[in-house]
């Protein structure tokens, strides 16, 4: 425990040591207008990558609710020909009901097989526009990467003329 604490006392009088024995550079007037302008970049930068993640993010919500919607569709149109399967089996003819039965099970076969690729297809789109938001937010986050970068350079750059 002792030694723990020793430690912990080291350490914090070697990181207070340590800054005081840096020293700030004389900030010139290109380097304050450049470190200004590189803010302004950055800021800049910055908005458009949050519009950018802000329109990402509505197309997603838009598509997902696209796509909700075409999957509770095709599924409402399988459960109405299950239900028109079913009365055309009510309404059979007593000697006819197995042919018609055998009738209604290849219709509701293709009922189910229909609304399935409907509803494959829709989480297909949903699923690409969630790529390409990802794109998109991922372009525009890197964009904002490269701004700080040259702004960065640009003030290492005026701090190195004077």
């Amino acid at each position: 425990m002792n030694k723990l604490i020793a430690t912990l006392i080291a350490g914090l009088f070697a990181t207070a040591a340590s800054a005081q024995t840096t020293t700030t550079p004389a900030a010139t007037k290109e380097v304050v207008k450049a470190e200004a302008e590189a803010q302004k970049d950055i800021a800049k930068a910055e908005s458009k990558e949050l519009k950018t993640a802000a329109k990402a993010d509505e197309k997603v919500s838009k598509a997902a609710a696209k796509a909700n919607e075409k999957k509770a569709k095709a599924h409402a149109d399988a459960v109405e020909k299950h239900a028109d399967a079913a009365e055309k089996i009510a309404k059979a003819d007593p000697e006819d009901r197995a042919k018609a039965s055998a009738k209604a099970e290849e219709k509701v076969a293709e009922a189910n097989l229909k609304a399935n690729k409907k509803m494959i297809k829709a989480d297909e789109k949903l699923i690409k526009t969630q790529v390409e938001a990802a794109a998109d937010k991922a372009t525009a986050a890197a964009k904002t990467e490269k701004v700080r970068a040259e702004a960065t350079a640009d003030v290492h750059k005026a701090a190195a003329k004077h």
